[in-house]
């Protein structure tokens, strides 16, 4: 084996005086389990493989590498004997679990509820040793944005440095113009901050997110009355959008840029995608849908009809020629069915809907 041979050098062996150096080969029953762990680390070393070994905890960091300190030459039979148990109990594991509540938590990660969740990252945070920033990075910038509003400009510079590039940008642009400010220039000194001072602020800012109540809804209210005006009669629509204006002006005009309604298509519709839509909608329903869009609805039959080859376009009008009046109730399901047709494409990330600030 190479790896021995190197452990053993010649000069070495002969400086130390032969055998009395080496450690005997009935040695591995003596040796403990933190030996015969330095032992494993040291030959895999030797072979020019580099372990993981910052997972570990720091005392179980410190206690390795004082027992790498306190070994010094090994024979072949015990080498051979440690090797040999290391590779047996690595045979025998069927499967590990990742230890402690943090791990667990990683492990089920989507699985379990917010509020269980939530009490559970509080039971682990007291006593954790993991990095608490490896939770912190993994957070959404809409998560993180409240924290960094709240949070002084020295440690939401610790926070965006331990961010990536990308998800830091993202979170500078979501801060008012003055705070963005002076969080970028207070990354400049972030140059002597001490390791455990920012293992210390990952603690305390995950402890503060985790203090956050869980949320029984996974979207806002805006986005929620939205989605359900977006499949009402238009006349619901209208109705309760008038009721929000008497009650508070400011969260109807919010409902209004979430809702996507088949008036809003010629606004929100990249032309381009209106082909690539079509292919997502029946087309009797489109027909229907383009029959009975009457009034302020024409607007957008017209931008699609614009949007597509004359030959299919001039086809669809003759089918709503021959299909004649449509029912108000017909025509508005039909329309429901396109607008859902574009809102799944625009989840899936296939069409980009335009902000009404671009249009």
């Amino acid at each position: 084996m190479n790896a021995v041979a190197k452990l053993q050098p010649l000069g070495q062996l002969a400086g130390m005086g032969g055998a009395p150096g080496l450690m005997a080969p009935s040695a591995p029953a003596t040796l403990t389990r933190k030996q015969k762990a330095a032992i494993v680390v040291r030959l895999l070393a030797t072979e020019g493989l580099k372990l993981p070994l910052s997972d570990l905890s720091d005392d179980h960091q410190t206690e390795l590498t004082e027992a790498v300190g306190r070994l010094r030459l090994i024979d072949r039979d015990t080498l051979s004997a440690v090797v040999d148990e290391f590779c047996a109990e690595l045979e025998a594991v069927g499967f590990a679990f990742p230890g402690g509540l943090d791990g667990a938590l990683t492990l089920l990660d989507g699985q379990l509820s917010p509020s269980a969740s939530t009490r559970l990252r509080r039971l682990a945070s007291g006593s954790s040793r993991a990095d608490p920033w490896e939770r912190i990075t993994g957070l959404s910038a809409e998560l993180l944005r409240p924290v960094l509003e709240e949070e002084s400009v020295e440690v939401g510079a610790v926070m965006l440095s331990k961010l990536s590039v990308a998800k830091a940008a993202e979170l500078l642009g979501l801060l008012p113009g003055d705070k963005a400010r002076r969080v970028a220039y207070a990354v400049s000194l972030t140059g002597n901050v001490a390791p455990e001072t920012v293992h210390r602020i990952g603690q305390a800012l995950s402890a503060q997110l985790d203090a956050q109540p869980a949320k029984a809804f996974d979207t806002g209210p805006v986005e929620r009355v939205g989605a359900i005006l977006n499949y009402s009669a238009s006349s619901t629509r209208d109705s309760v959008l008038k009721g929000l204006d008497e009650e508070d002006q400011l969260f109807a005009d919010q409902v209004r840029k979430a809702i996507f309604t088949f008036a809003n298509i010629p606004a929100r519709i990249d032309p381009r995608d209106v082909p690539k839509i079509l292919r997502n909608v029946d087309q009797a329903r489109l027909v229907t849908a383009l029959a009975g869009a009457k009034g302020a609805l024409e607007a957008s039959a017209e931008f699609i009809l614009t949007n597509m080859s004359q030959r299919m376009a001039q086809s669809l009008r003759d089918e709503m020629t021959n299909l004649g009046k449509v029912k108000e109730k017909e025509s508005e399901e039909a329309m429901g069915e396109i607008v859902a047709a574009i809102r799944e494409m625009e989840s899936a990330g296939e069409i980009f809907l335009v902000a009404e600030d671009e249009a």
